[in-house]
């Protein structure tokens, strides 16, 4: 392995990224590695996976690489090149001549052009400050939760330039420091325009077997895109300067251009033996709001808010990522309409699926993938705090399935998936609710016992819809597979309410009257139980009542249970629960 140190070339230091290793992966004998670029692509077919410092990180150096293949490409013009591609093993070759070509540009201390910075970037009275400002898992005023304390010194050479990708992909918005050049600068300030591009996004990837896979998986076709200006990456355009690029009007063109978008200015301070220092401002501005015909890995919601604000429709943002969701739970946007003309009765679709899901399910459409060939999508978050200028959480997920859930020939076993999870969410209200129903019984108005109660639902749901999901097969019947789910469902979550009637205490059990929806009623732990029961058969409408697998209800320690019995759960459920204090008081 190369020594991470600046090499002399002419006169001046160098770090040439084609050459020297600064990309972790993880190989497929499971040893990890750092790579060049170079190395990257010719040895993709032995990498599993990207290894970065940070989730977010993996994706942002992802895009970089893909950015490379499609400029090195120039394509995939259709899915017909695509699907060469798919087959060539020597499909990622042209990007080792084209990384020769383009070598001064990916040289991290260029004299004029260094690697994703702008040359001579200073700020009025020349300040250099900390490199805490680009290292993102050193949270400016959170020294404590780091490895690093108190603060960040001196990098290496190969770590800087993984920061300097991901600071373009996901830096904090909040007041900046103003540079000489820079127009929008005010007497030494930056002011806010946003977290960097991906920081928008709930970003969404396709990960094959192999780096290699994973490449040729996310190289999205230009025919899918509709734009007709020149789509290049941010090496082939002039280096940047201080202040905002002046054809932003007209940008941004393609995938490779948002994949290198420069949101922000950064100049490196350096000596031989590594980065001591950095300036950092912001660079060119981009609205995320209607970027789906160039931004494919992310889904797309439709904001009313905003077509209100700007008399314009339809309006789609980003879809962000909520690290309070699995994967899983999120499915239902990777099951959307791929155009905004997709939507019931004339109206704008209220959500669209990322373009790279629209991608994929073309493949199984048109034959180039088997229907049946598992597809695991990862997804990457990064959650802003305190007007988007610190990072307070970074997230990412897997989810597996059969290609063929993401068809647009028939979506059937889509909207089952869809349906499935929709069903755990119901089937989890009424966990949570039984919680809360015992809590108010004991005597306590707190929600923490429904949250955390809704926690452990989904926790134990999350392994059996995984397994449910990755074993959808063409050809299998809609229905049965959402009965079963909705069987296995039922079962898991009447098990955990089993334990929280077990736990409920004398209290409880004794209870006490509660206010309703319906004026006042006794609330005890055997009404409760009764309550969640009558809830979860609703929810779960296609379960086939099964008293053995379901539990036996509050339990054999309780008169009230053996008295109430299966006919009191009918009756309830007859009465629409008009007796319960408020049963659908939660939200999903």
């Amino acid at each position: 392995m190369h020594a991470d140190r600046a090499q002399m070339s002419d006169g001046e230091k160098t770090f040439d990224l084609t050459e020297q290793p600064w990309i972790p992966v993880l190989l497929t004998d499971g040893r990890e590695s750092e790579l060049s670029l170079r190395e990257a692509f010719a040895q993709a077919g032995r990498i599993r996976r990207l290894a970065g410092d940070l989730p977010t990180q993996d994706f942002a150096l992802t895009r970089l690489l893909l950015a490379i293949l499609h400029d090195a490409l120039d394509g995939p013009g259709d899915s017909d090149d695509w699907a060469d591609l798919w087959e060539d093993p020597d499909a990622l070759a042209p990007a080792l001549p084209y990384l020769d070509k383009h070598r001064d540009r990916f040289d991290l201390l260029h004299p004029h052009a260094p690697f994703f910075q702008c040359a001579g970037l200073r700020t009025g009275k020349d300040e250099v400050f900390p490199l805490n400002r680009i290292v993102a898992d050193v949270p400016n005023g959170n020294a404590f939760f780091t490895a690093r304390f108190p603060g960040v010194e001196r990098i290496g050479f190969a770590e800087a330039a993984r920061w300097v990708v991901h600071a373009h992909a996901y830096d904090t918005s909040g007041i900046k420091t103003g540079v000489e050049g820079d127009p929008r600068a005010k007497a030494g300030k930056a002011y806010p325009q946003g977290p960097s591009w991906a920081g928008n996004l709930g970003g969404v990837l396709a990960e094959g077997d192999t780096l290699r896979e994973t490449l040729l998986l996310n190289l999205i076709a230009a025919d899918q895109w509709k734009t007709k200006r020149p789509d290049l990456p941010a090496w082939r355009r002039p280096p940047a300067g201080p202040g905002a690029a002046d054809d932003l009007a007209l940008r941004p063109a393609g995938p490779r251009d948002l994949y290198t978008w420069q949101s922000r200015r950064i100049r490196l301070h350096t000596d031989n033996e590594g980065v001591n220092g950095v300036v950092l401002t912001y660079g060119d501005p981009l609205a995320p709001r209607n970027k789906f015909d160039a931004e494919p890995m992310t889904g797309w919601r439709r904001s009313l808010a905003q077509e209100k604000k700007l008399g314009q429709s339809p309006v789609y943002l980003p879809r962000e990522m909520d690290p309070a969701r699995a994967a899983w739970r999120g499915i239902g946007p990777l099951i959307a309409a791929s155009a905004p003309d997709q939507g019931p009765a004339g109206e704008p679709a209220p959500e669209l699926r990322p373009g790279l899901v629209h991608w994929l399910a073309r493949l199984e459409t048109e034959r180039i993938l088997p229907r049946g060939r598992l597809m695991r999508l990862r997804t990457f978050g990064a959650v802003y705090g305190t007007q988007q200028s610190v990072v307070d959480e970074i997230t990412t997920d897997t989810v597996a399935f059969a290609l063929i859930v993401l068809s647009e020939r028939d979506s059937s076993l889509g909207r089952t998936a869809q349906d499935a999870a929709g069903d755990a969410d119901l089937a989890v209200r009424a966990l949570g609710d039984l919680a809360s129903d015992l809590a108010r019984a004991a005597g306590s108005e707190s929600d923490a016992p429904r949250a955390s109660a809704r926690d452990a639902g989904f926790g134990a749901l999350d392994g059996p819809y995984r397994l449910w999901l990755a074993g959808i097969r063409d050809g299998d019947d809609p229905a049965e597979l959402r009965a079963l789910w909705q069987r296995q469902a039922r079962q898991t979550v009447a098990r955990l309410g089993d334990e929280l009637v077990a736990q409920a205490g004398d209290v409880a059990w004794q209870g006490r009257i509660v206010t309703g929806n319906k004026g006042e009623t006794w609330l005890n732990t055997s009404s409760a139980d009764l309550w969640f029961r009558a809830r979860l058969r609703r929810a779960l409408s296609l379960a086939v009542p099964d008293t053995a697998a379901e539990g036996s209800g509050p339990g054999p320690t309780s008169p009230q249970a053996d008295s109430a019995g299966q006919a009191d759960v009918e009756a309830a459920e007859a009465e629409n629960l008009d007796t319960a204090p408020d049963p659908e008081r939660a939200p999903a």
